[in-house]
């Protein structure tokens, strides 16, 4: 039974900020420095030892590998980068207060936009210089494939290729696997594995630095999945503990 580990990155200064992130490249609060230390903790201290690991090409993900890695004795783990697995694009909206932007523009409006499955904010022009197009970590990718915003469906659909052609091929080769990703690239695959409807989806909550346990079959059915929460009580929680109504949310 192979097991896979999803890590959202410790908190970072603009999740302290309440800003739209995105693809914005921001860096780990002190607060978020912590977090990761203590996955690290709770991952060793519960015995895991992983295979491989995969992360975005955004910084306060790969820092918190580093970080659990370090904590973990493991920084000889093989490794592997792909945009795929980057945070939603937040298009327009990056940057932005989202309090802020409620209040502007509509908090409904704003709600859709964040927490729904299909809402997709307004667009990052193609000419505007924050667009991915002209950052040199994605010269590679063909230009088309580059988005300048995304819905979670549209997330599901970039991150489900890396998902079936990579990490899934690891965990049916026998491989324990740690990802380290971000709110909505990991809301959107635990969306699939879960088979979440689409009405619950907005009340779906990824924590920051809090270890999300999934244990496969041999027919890769996720058996039982499940958040590692004490080291020195070696306590779990259910999934469903961390749903939560996101309309009371700014």
């Amino acid at each position: 039974m192979s097991r896979l580990v999803l890590l959202r990155h410790g908190e970072s200064v603009w999740n302290r900020e309440n800003r739209f992130s995105g693809w914005a490249d921001v860096e780990l609060t002190d607060q978020g420095d912590r977090e990761a230390r203590e996955a690290g903790k709770i991952l060793r201290t519960c015995g895991f030892q992983f295979n491989r690991a995969h992360t975005s090409l955004l910084k306060r993900a790969i820092l918190t590998l580093w970080i659990v890695q370090d904590e973990m004795d493991a920084m000889w783990m093989p490794t592997y980068k792909s945009w795929r697995l980057n945070e939603r694009h937040y298009g327009a909206l990056q940057g932005f207060v989202k309090s802020e932007m409620a209040a502007r523009i509509g908090k409904e409006r704003v709600f859709a936009w964040r927490r729904t499955f299909s809402g997709r904010p307004p667009e990052l022009m193609r000419g505007d210089p924050r667009h991915p197009r002209y950052d040199q970590r994605y010269q590679d990718i063909p230009p088309n494939q580059l988005p300048g915003s995304e819905s979670l469906e549209d997330t599901l659909l970039r991150v489900l290729p890396y998902w079936q052609e990579e990490i899934s091929r690891d965990l049916i080769s026998g491989q324990d696997v740690l990802e380290v990703a971000h709110g909505n690239s990991l809301r959107a695959l635990v969306t699939y594995l879960n088979q979440i409807p689409e009405d619950q989806v907005p009340d779906l909550q990824i924590p920051t630095g809090l270890p999300l346990v999934y244990e496969f079959n041999q027919e890769m059915q996720v058996a039982r999945s499940y958040y590692l929460n004490n080291p020195n009580q070696e306590q779990s929680m259910p999934i469903e503990a961390f749903f939560s109504d996101a309309r009371q949310k700014p």
